[in-house]
Formats: structure tokens, sequence, C-alpha cells
């Protein structure tokens, strides 16, 4: 018996022996071998400084000047430092911050920074959610902070000297961000351009500033419906912004407005063009007007997408970690606006979208309007056509 139970320990002993050299042989490695020489051959660590002694080379790289890159280190670097540990040294806060515009600047995919950088693919995943989320929370409140009543009306007097339209506070305007589809989310973010997608919609001021932004509203949504269930569109029904002024060399008051296409309801805070079926001379002259200052909001979407490349990819990533993405990316739009000066964009007619096309996909029931709200359009109309006269 004894023997026997010998026998049996041996053996037992003898396979778990063998279980643990397997496990042994086949357990992954801490570090994998091409990212240990991360300060060798990492695209950071042999282009960084070169690109710092080439200024058009390092705007070029990474879509804003040296000293805007490192404003937003400053504020960022405290919340995305590492500690170093016994097996492994972090990333820099530097580093962090130039694979996150890096993959704003061309939208190349995590695995592809990842060979590039020298790091997983996992941790350029985490990097970039980190980094973004840390820019928008330190910066936001400098570089879009809620409006002032003396930003306001600076934004008016802007709009009006250089755009022609006068109690205007900003334009309105909805962008489809492509993502790829949400688990369990069905036909929410399938929008009417037959891809997935989340909305960015945006006020947009004279300079090309993002005011107001909202991001996240499903893709089958029009812009309209987009506004109506939106926290932006809550704050003005409740009176945000209630602010009334008279038009230039009148007496005529008139309430501070938001200009927006078809796809939006006329409101006493939105003026929306005239239909375009038999539209009169004054018609026409208003349309016109509101046409030319809305491409503000058009030209900073289109100025966002131009500069950082992953708005016109697929984000391959969570609704939520998309939400942070973009919101980052307006961000930055504004600081570098405001740290490197208004950038050059072609806003001729040709660019625009067509008004018709956008309003095919506005709900009705959404765009009934209070006699007040014609009223206002007719005043601003009027306006218009008188100011045309007497030119």
């Amino acid at each position: 018996m004894e023997e026997f139970e010998e026998m049996y320990l041996f053996e037992n002993s003898y396979r778990n022996l063998i279980r643990r050299r397997h496990r042994r042989r086949h357990r992954r490695v801490w570090v994998n071998e091409i990212f240990m020489y991360r300060k060798q051959l990492g695209e950071y660590h042999h282009l960084f400084e070169e690109l710092k002694l080439q200024p058009m080379k390092f705007f070029e790289y990474f879509r804003m000047c040296f000293s805007t890159f490192q404003y937003i280190l400053n504020a960022v670097e405290p919340l995305i430092t590492k500690q170093n540990t016994n097996y492994r040294e972090c990333i820099s806060p530097t580093e962090r911050l130039a694979i996150t515009l890096r993959y704003l600047a061309t939208g190349h995919s995590f695995r592809s920074l990842a060979f590039s950088f020298r790091v997983s693919n996992s941790a350029v995943g985490i990097i970039v959610r980190e980094t973004c989320k840390a820019i928008f929370d330190s910066l936001v409140s400098h570089h879009m902070p809620m409006p002032t009543d003396e930003m306001i009306h600076q934004n008016v007097e802007l709009y009006w000297s250089k755009w022609g339209f006068p109690n205007c506070i900003g334009s309105l305007d909805g962008k489809h961000i492509r993502m790829k589809c949400p688990s369990n989310s069905g036909s929410m973010y399938y929008n009417y351009k037959k891809f997935f997608s989340i909305v960015l919609q945006a006020v947009a001021s004279p300079d090309y500033k993002f005011l107001f932004i909202e991001v996240g509203a499903y893709g089958q949504q029009s812009d309209g419906g987009t506004f109506a269930s939106s926290a932006m569109y809550r704050q003005f029904e409740n009176g945000y912004l209630n602010i009334s002024k008279c038009l230039p060399n009148t007496n005529t008051l008139l309430p501070l407005v938001l200009l927006a296409d078809e796809a939006y309801p006329l409101k006493r805070y939105i003026m929306r063009p005239y239909p375009r079926r038999n539209l009169g001379e004054q018609e026409t002259i208003y349309n016109e007007r509101l046409s030319n200052a809305r491409v503000v909001i058009e030209c900073a979407f289109g100025i966002i997408t131009q500069k950082w490349r992953i708005l016109t990819k697929c984000i391959e990533t969570t609704t939520e970690n998309a939400e942070t993405i973009v919101k980052c990316i307006c961000l930055l739009h504004n600081i570098v606006v405001a740290k490197e000066g208004q950038p050059r964009h072609n806003h001729s007619t040709d660019q625009r979208r067509n008004l018709g096309q956008r309003s095919n996909y506005a709900s009705r029931g959404q765009n009934r309007s209070t006699t007040e709200a014609y009223n206002i359009r007719e005043a601003f109309k009027h306006f218009f056509s008188n100011e045309n006269m007497v030119q």
C-alpha cells in the first residue's frame, strides 16, 4: 500500500513539474523585444529634437508651433505624468503628447503608431484617451469658456463688421464624425450618408473659434433633431443669452441670434433662410447675407478636418472615447487660433453644402416657428433691403 502511494505522489509531482515548465515556456514576456529599443529606434526619440530645430517641419508634423506644443504640455503634464517601476521606465509626458497629436494629425491606427513609436498597441490607446481628456479638462476653461457679456458683444460687432450680419452671436451647424458601429446599437448611429457616426454640433464665432460644442448625438438624427435633444437647445429655450440690441443706425430692437441653415427651426434666437421657392428680391438679399455669414461654421469644420486627419477616417474606438477625441480636437483648434492667429481658409461658395439637400433631413414637427420668430426674420429682411437701397 505504501509503495502504491509513493508511486502516485511521484507521478503527480512529475505531472505538476511538466505543467509548470510548459507554462513558463509560454508565459508572455513583460516587454516585447520590439518595444525594448524604444529610446534607440522609436520615432519620438530620434525625430523630436530634430523637429525642434526646423519650425516648419515641426508645424507640419504636429500641426502647431513648438511654443503652442509647449504651452499644452505645461498644462497637461501634471495629469499625464506616470511613475517609473522596478521593471520598466514610464513614457514621458512629452512623448505621450507627441503620440496623441500624431494620432489626431494623421488618423493612423493605434497598431501603426505602436510600431512607429515602439510602444504597445494597448498603450497607444490608453495614452490617446488619457491625454485627450487631460487637454480638454485642463484648458477648456481658458479656450472655450462660457461666453461673458463682453465676449458676446465683441462677437456681435465682429460679425457685423466682417460678415455683414448684425445682432449675430454665432453660426450653428452639425458634422457627422465617422466611427465604428457601437455594440448593440442597432441603427441608432447609422446616418443618411450610409455610415455610422456621432454628431458634433457647434456654434462658431466670427474668427472661426468654437463657442459651444456638443458631441455624441446619434448619427441617425437630423441636425434639427440633434439640436432639439441637446443641452444647448434647453439653455437657449430657457432664456440663455436673451439679449436685445438695436440694429446698426436704427431704432429697431431685435434679439441676438444664431445663424443656421434650413435643417434647423426658425426660433426667436435662430435665423434660417427663407424657403427657396418663389423668392422675392428682399428674401433673396436676406438669404445671401445669412449664407455669407453662416459660412463661418462650415469653414471651422473644414479647418479641423483638414488639420486633424483622424476626422477623415473611421474612429476605431468606443463611443465615449470618440467623444473625448472630438472634444479635444475642437479645443485644440481654439488653442491654435488663439496662439498662432486665424488660419487661412477658402470659404468660397463652391465649398458649401447644398442647403436644399440638408433640409430634406429636417423633421417638420421640429421646425414649427412662432409668430415672433417670423417677425424677427422679417425685420432683418427689411433692414438688409433698406441698407441695400441706401448703398
